[in-house]
Formats: C-alpha cells, sequence, structure tokens
C-alpha cells in the first residue's frame, strides 16, 4: 500500500472508534466487527468480505503500538484528509525539502537526525538517501490475534481445532514483488526513485510525493494478476492449532511465526490465539481444581453416608461423615486438571442440603416426632446472643 493509500484511508472510521480510543477499546471494537464480518458467517456476501478484509487492515495498523504512532504522526503533519499538491494539511505551503531532505540542517530534520525523515522512511518505506536506507531495513511483520472457542472437557484434556483466517500474506505469485512473474519492477524515471519530486516557488524548494510512481520510487509496468501490484495479497489459510490442556478461558496462545510476513526479509510476527471456554452443565473451574455441588439430604448429614460422585474419568466414592455440615468442601485429590508442567488439581465437593418442595402425612409425621424429640434444641445459639447483646448496650 502507498503512502497516499495509508493516509487517506480513515482507520480509526473503519473500526467505529475515535481517535483518542485506548488499545482495550481499539481492541473490542475490532473483535466485534470480525466476529460479526468474519466469511464463515456471512457465506457468499462479498460485502462482508470487503468490510472483513477493510476492518482487519485496520486493526492491523491501530492494534500495533508503533504502527499506530506512526499514523498519527504522519496524519497529524498531512492532515487527516491526505495529501494536498503543493499544499500541506489544512494549511498553506509547507517545505518538504526540509522533512525529506535534511536542507533545513536544524538537528532532527532530514537523514542527519532522524526526526521527520526517520519518521517518513519508516512509515513509507521511500525516500532519499537515509530515509530510503531506512525503509529497506528488514523489519518484523505485526503480531495478528484471533478467537477461538472450545468446551469445558476440551480445555481441561487438551484439543486439537482447525482455525480458518484472514490475514495479510506475502504473494505466492510474485513473492512480494508485485511485479507479474518473469518481470521486475523499474526505478521511477520522474523522481529518480526517490518517491519525491521537487518544484521551486519564488525562493522556496518544496517537496512532494511523486505522483507517478505514488511515492514509491519505482514504476510495475506489468503488475502481478493476483496481488494488483502490492507483493502481499489477504488470503484465508487454515491452521491446526494445539490447545494444550488445562488451557483457561480467556487465556492467549501464542504460535510463532504465524502472524503477518515481515518485510524486505525479515521474520514474520506472531499468531495470538484467544480461547473462550464454554462453561460445563455440572462441573465448575477454580484455577486447577474443579468444583462440584452436590445435593444431600438432611439425614445424609446427620447419619453419615456415602455418596457417590461424578468426575471426568469414572465415578467414586466419597465417605460422608456424621455430623457433617451443608456447605462443607470434601476434597478429592487427583480429579482435577492435568497440566503439562506435571500438576494435577484436585476435585472440590461441595455439600448442599435440600429441602423437600411437600411432604406426605407419614413424612410430616415423621418429621413433627422428631421435632419433638429434639427438645429445646437451637439451631442459632450464637445468633440469639448475639441480638440479645445487642439489645442490652
Amino acid at each position: 500500500m502507498s503512502a497516499r493509500d495509508w493516509i487517506d484511508k480513515d482507520f480509526y472510521r473503519e473500526l467505529g472508534v475515535s481517535s483518542d480510543a485506548g488499545d482495550a477499546e481499539v481492541k473490542k471494537a475490532y473483535r466485534k466487527l470480525a466476529r460479526e464480518l468474519h466469511p464463515d458467517a456471512n457465506p457468499g456476501n462479498t460485502d462482508a468480505e470487503a468490510r472483513f478484509k477493510a476492518v482487519s487492515e485496520a486493526y492491523g495498523v491501530l492494534g500495533d503500538p508503533e504502527k499506530r504512532k506512526q499514523y498519527d504522526e504522519a496524519r497529524s503533519l498531512f492532515g487527516s484528509s491526505g495529501f494536498r499538491p503543493g499544499g500541506f494539511g489544512s494549511g498553506g505551503n509547507f517545505d518538504f525539502g526540509d522533512v525529506f531532505g535534511g536542507q533545513s540542517g536544524q538537528p532532527g530534520f532530514g537523514a542527519g537526525g532522524g526526526g521527520f525523515s526517520d519518521l517518513l522512511g519508516n512509515l513509507f518505506g521511500r525516500g532519499r538517501a537515509g530515509a530510503t536506507a531506512a525503509g529497506s531495513r528488514p523489519k518484523r511483520g505485526a503480531d495478528v490475534e484471533t478467537e477461538v472457542r472450545i468446551d469445558f472437557l476440551e480445555a481441561v484434556k487438551g484439543a486439537t481445532v482447525p482455525l480458518r483466517l484472514s490475514s495479510p500474506s506475502t504473494c505466492d505469485t510474485c513473492h512480494g514483488s508485485g511485479a507479474r512473474p518473469g518481470s521486475i519492477p523499474k526505478a521511477c524515471e520522474t523522481c529518480g526513485g526517490a518517491g519525491l519530486v521537487s518544484r521551486s516557488q519564488g525562493a522556496f524548494a518544496f517537496s512532494e510525493p511523486c505522483r507517478d510512481c505514488r511515492g514509491t520510487g519505482r514504476l510495475i509496468d506489468d503488475p502481478c494478476v493476483d496481488c494488483g501490484g502490492e507483493g502481499v495479497s489477504t488470503k484465508i489459510r487454515t491452521l491446526t492449532v494445539r490447545i494444550p490442556a488445562g488451557v483457561e478461558d480467556e487465556q492467549r496462545i501464542r504460535l510463532a511465526g504465524q502472524g503477518e510476513p515481515g518485510r524486505h526479509g525479515a521474520a514474520a510476527g506472531d499468531l495470538y490465539v484467544r480461547v473462550h471456554v464454554t462453561p460445563h452443565s455440572v462441573f465448575g473451574r477454580s484455577g486447577i481444581d474443579l468444583t462440584l455441588k452436590v445435593p444431600v439430604t438432611y439425614p445424609e448429614l446427620a447419619l453419615g453416608t456415602t455418596l457417590t460422585v461424578p468426575t471426568l474419568d469414572a465415578p467414586v466414592s466419597l465417605r460422608v461423615a456424621p455430623g457433617t455440615a451443608s456447605g462443607r468442601v470434601l476434597r478429592v485429590r487427583g480429579k482435577g486438571v492435568a497440566k503439562r508442567d506435571g500438576q494435577t488439581g484436585d476435585l472440590l465437593v461441595t455439600l448442599a442440603v435440600t429441602v423437600p418442595p411437600a411432604l406426605d402425612d407419614a413424612a410430616k409425621s415423621a418429621l413433627e416426632a422428631y421435632v419433638a424429640a429434639s427438645g429445646d434444641h437451637d439451631p442459632r445459639p450464637d445468633l440469639t446472643a448475639m441480638v440479645q447483646k445487642a439489645r442490652e448496650s
């Protein structure tokens, strides 16, 4: 993509966020749009696919702190509406020679001191002298993030899931050159390969991006038919992702080298897969421990019993001692989550007394007989004493 194309596009508008939106807000907006516009959710919808590519392109810039900084600075320099021939931003003329050519002699300008020259060299990958050198340096590809949903058992045991991605990739046909195989780009004769042209106005010299090569410094007479001369194409690719045992909800898994391709021979970025885990209907989870709530009757707690409780493997027997209180948590060791580092959690069983919604005559008579036999036993002596003490004070 050329410099003009990048700056002319409003990536904030594509994601529906303001220019001062925080990283979390940008990421949230991207995820929402990506889910709505993903090709899997809109089969055959070319408009949705185009919007999905535009949203992915916008997040590729705004989701990378360094790219976003360069994008914001460039828009601030050139105006949010892009380049204007002979002008700068919304005001009058500006000496582009100072910015690109180092003619001002001031520290921080031109090829000698970084500043604007380094910014534009990094941003556009072109320019004269130092800017051209900076733009040709290898640059690591951007990281990419996507999401996948798995069920509870897959998160505990581990799973292998297919993942479809739509992301920028180096064009397989031209291998990134932008030219049809068998041909090569040539230096732009108008700007001499610098990407900039100069003109004079009185005592001042002005520079602006070359219109013939769109500031790239090169011309492609025979562009690649697959990428249109960009050297990068958006592809839908399928990866097989191994989800490790014990992964937790919202955890990110890193796949090295599966992000956007690098520039000028640099390494590709990484792919981060954010995992969403669907809750289980019976089991819960606390770290590497599994949790389970088991209903019991009052006689089972009062007299003691042996319960059969499920685990993720096979049922186990659990001894409940006489006089166990409701809400007591019993531990079944080694029946939790087993992780790759050798740690294994436990199954935590919470006992909860259930009250029958209705009693027949026999059960009611038996319960009343129990109440009479238990005498004046007060199950809340501490609570009664606390209330009495509060009244006296």
